[in-house]
């Protein structure tokens, strides 16, 4: 336990000086600068050397993107009958909870800690599949049906074309893209933009996590603890339980992606999930479901690790 303590620990600093510096140093606007600068640089020149200095058969692993998708859909499925037909919700809140139990916040807090348990080449491939899943999946396919509950009949053609038009402008799809078609290509980038490119990336881990303890200032869960919790513990518990699940019975060729996914699956939910929620007015119970998750995940994480590693083997 306490070596897997010692792989999870770094990682629950940085947030801890994160939450410190949010507190004395930065103000929200400037750690929503520093999360834009992961988004939009780091993260895509992380995705890129990942995807374009190894074969494209390689990194589009098939066995696990259905099984990765397959777990996150029907956690997706679980939440979504949870809120609405046991709890009574509307349909928008619930296709809201059941983003929260199935979509992971992989390139702020995955991809640091399954580096350090997978390994480089297993986090930085997993990384890139597991954001095809979120981005081209699980995110549209929410918006469709919050819309669908929010809005008049007849609307969610429309706002699945919106989101389309918006991933087509993601720097991170379009990073998986380019990295693709370098890989296909079998050019090689040296010198001067490779240096430049890796820097970028190698900057990734260590300010995603930063950030994550700054956007913490402030959230509160009072008043709808029931309801956060249970989006918590579905998050933490069960999304890793249905994903593993998955490549057990869709292994991938290489063992070390199975432990990638799973470490991917254990983490809170995505950072901008209170953002997605703010447009249907449901951004502050997200907000603490967040909060909360961000909390109880240095003990599930580190429970995940040591299973994944005592328990099963992987």
């Amino acid at each position: 336990m306490f070596q897997t303590f010692a792989i999870t620990g770094p990682i629950y600093v940085v947030i801890a000086l994160g939450f410190a510096a949010g507190h004395l140093v930065f103000s929200k606007p400037d750690m929503r600068v520093l999360g834009t600068y992961v988004v939009r640089f780091a993260l895509p020149a992380l995705v890129f050397t990942a995807l374009s200095q190894r074969p494209v058969g390689e990194v589009l692993n098939g066995r696990y993107l259905l099984g990765y998708a397959v777990g996150s859909l029907l956690m997706m499925t679980a939440g979504l009958l949870w809120a609405w037909r046991r709890q009574g919700k509307g349909f928008t809140l619930s296709a809201l909870c059941g983003l929260g139990v199935s979509s992971s916040n992989s390139g702020f807090i995955g991809y640091p800690i399954a580096i350090l348990v997978a390994g480089p080449a297993p986090a930085a491939v997993g990384l890139a599949m597991c954001m095809l899943v979120e981005n081209l999946l699980m995110i549209p396919l929410t918006l469709v049906m919050a819309d669908s509950g929010h809005a008049s009949k007849g609307k969610w053609h429309r706002i699945l074309l919106q989101s389309l038009a918006q991933l087509s402008r993601n720097p991170v799809i379009l990073a998986i893209l380019g990295g693709v078609a370098v890989s296909l290509t079998g050019i090689t980038i040296t010198g001067v933009l490779a240096r430049s490119i890796n820097m970028l990336a190698t900057s990734s881990a260590a300010v995603s996590l930063f950030v994550i303890g700054g956007t913490l200032v402030g959230l509160k869960t009072k008043g709808m603890r029931r309801d956060v919790t249970s989006i918590a513990l579905g998050k933490l518990l069960l999304h890793p339980l249905a994903v593993g699940t998955m490549m057990w019975l869709l292994p991938p060729d290489d063992p070390e992606l199975r432990v990638a996914a799973v470490i991917f699956a254990a983490t809170p939910m995505l950072s901008i999930y209170p953002i997605l929620a703010q447009k249907y007015g449901f951004e502050e119970m997200c907000a603490a479901a967040l909060l909360l998750a961000t909390v109880l995940s240095f003990g599930t994480i580190s429970l995940a690790i040591w299973v994944l590693n005592h328990g099963l083997g992987w």
